[in-house]
């Protein structure tokens, strides 16, 4: 691209080290002046930076007056994760809409409400004449998470309104978006996929009659066809991605960037870079990247011995990546176990099946038992580790024949949903910009001139 240079040059490795030597920190410092590194303690429990009321995410009780780890707990505005989604689950319907009204208004919805409501994002379904067209198909993106903040930037000005706070008017840019984001995922991996891989080009609309699981199935796949538990499982994904408390990176980037006083597009925006990260939405890519290179590794995948030395060879720094990690294992909040890996687990057992895949669904679960066995042996660890929802999560998406490029996407999805709740919850209550911190550790130094240089 003409001017727009895209190489690494010699000057600007040369540039890199000098940044590099003058800006390294002694990281004894952050323990002599008790800096919170990422804003969490030695054991992992995040500093108190805010209130909410969308969802709590529990890993610890107090025991004789001790905290000590217990089974995970994730709750939606009150309700334990694994009632939401054994209700509907249990009545044999979908349950994205009905979750989505519960974080957004802080209640269940009755039927009138929630049909009502399902109606709503049904019709707000569509993208501005032409978008598809001018915006998602000029200029296709490798990294759909990057055409994905383009696409919301760019909505901004198609919105007669955009800059307006007041909470109707952000309300009302919420719910285009919850109604939109499948569309803007599944629109921007089919341009990338015949522009860029030269596939063939496949744009189905979406049916209003149908949820929003099913229409991501609907006009992903090129016959439009898709089983009920192909949905079903879906849906439980994206309920299970839909929030996580507001010390996440990406919903804690929604408060921070909210607190400005910005547009809604901006907000989210700025939370789909967080999320687009492989520390964030990106880790469910790793452990399937992960398990891909096991499986050519280790020659016989019933063999525990095997896998044993496999995982120690990873943190070791020996296999895959080299990064010394067991990717979807350990979070930064649960330790005894993860509930939506939980609730996952059970769903992924009935998929597998469904597809052939019982091998891979074993050597998944022989991993996840052994890995804290190892990870123990290996590191000295400040609580326990367990699989965390994105250990299932990818499986889950390659036997609904998701293609990688859309798993971070689909986290998209669910999850600006959650964001939504907190941005409305920091404009009704907070009014204070977020601004923590930094102590200056750099000694003052005397300008000297040019000349003497």
């Amino acid at each position: 691209m003409a001017g727009f240079k895209t190489k690494v040059t010699p000057e600007i490795e040369k540039l890199t080290d000098i940044c590099r030597d003058n800006t390294s920190l002694d990281l004894s410092l952050y323990a002599k002046y008790d800096v919170k590194r990422g804003l969490r303690d030695i054991n992992g429990k995040g500093v108190l930076a805010g209130l909410t009321q969308v969802s709590n995410v529990q890993a610890t009780k107090v025991v004789d007056g001790k905290e000590v780890p217990c089974a995970g707990k994730l709750s939606y505005r009150g309700y334990d994760i694994k009632d939401l989604t054994k209700g509907f689950i249990q009545d044999d319907r979908y349950g994205f809409e009905e979750v989505a009204y519960l974080l957004l208004f802080g209640k269940l919805p009755d039927k009138q409400q929630l049909m009502d409501f399902t109606e709503l994002l049904a019709n707000q379904r569509s993208l501005p004449t032409n978008f598809v067209r001018d915006v998602i198909m000029k200029a296709p993106s490798r990294d759909i998470m990057n055409g994905l903040s383009r696409s919301v930037l760019t909505l901004y000005s198609y919105d007669h309104n955009p800059d307006d706070t007041s909470l109707p008017n952000v309300l009302r840019q919420c719910l285009n978006l919850i109604s939109v984001f499948p569309l803007l995922s599944v629109y921007g991996y089919q341009a990338y996929n015949h522009y860029v891989k030269g596939k063939s080009l496949y744009i189905h609309n979406p049916k209003k009659e149908l949820t929003t699981a099913e229409n991501i199935l609907r006009m992903l796949r090129p016959d439009k066809k898709y089983t009920h538990l192909e949905a079903k499982i879906l849906d439980i994904a994206l309920i299970l991605h839909m929030e996580h408390g507001g010390g996440n990176n990406s919903t804690f980037t929604t408060h921070v960037v909210s607190s400005s006083g910005t547009d809604t597009y901006s907000a989210i925006a700025a939370a789909l870079g967080s999320l687009k990260g492989p520390k964030h939405g990106g880790a469910n890519i790793k452990v399937v990247s992960m398990f891909h290179d096991m499986k050519k590794e280790v020659k016989d995948w019933t063999d525990e011995d095997e896998v044993r030395v496999y995982l120690k060879k990873l943190l070791h720094k020996e296999a895959f990546d080299r990064k010394g990690l067991i990717y979807g294992m350990g979070h930064a909040i649960y330790s005894v176990s993860d509930p939506r890996a939980e609730v996952f687990k059970a769903y992924v057992e009935t998929l597998a099946r469904e597809k052939g895949r019982m091998k891979d669904y074993a050597l998944y679960s022989m991993v996840e038992r052994l890995a804290p066995e190892v990870i123990a042996e290996e590191r000295r660890i400040y609580k326990g580790v367990s699989a965390n929802v994105d250990f299932y999560s990818g499986f889950v998406y390659s036997m609904l024949d998701l293609p990688l490029e859309l798993y971070t996407p689909m986290f998209a999805v669910a999850r600006i949903v959650g964001w939504s709740a907190h941005r409305m919850e920091e404009l009704i209550n907070a009014d204070k910009i977020i601004r923590p911190a930094y102590k200056n550790v750099l000694a003052p130094s005397i300008y000297v001139p040019l000349a003497e240089r």
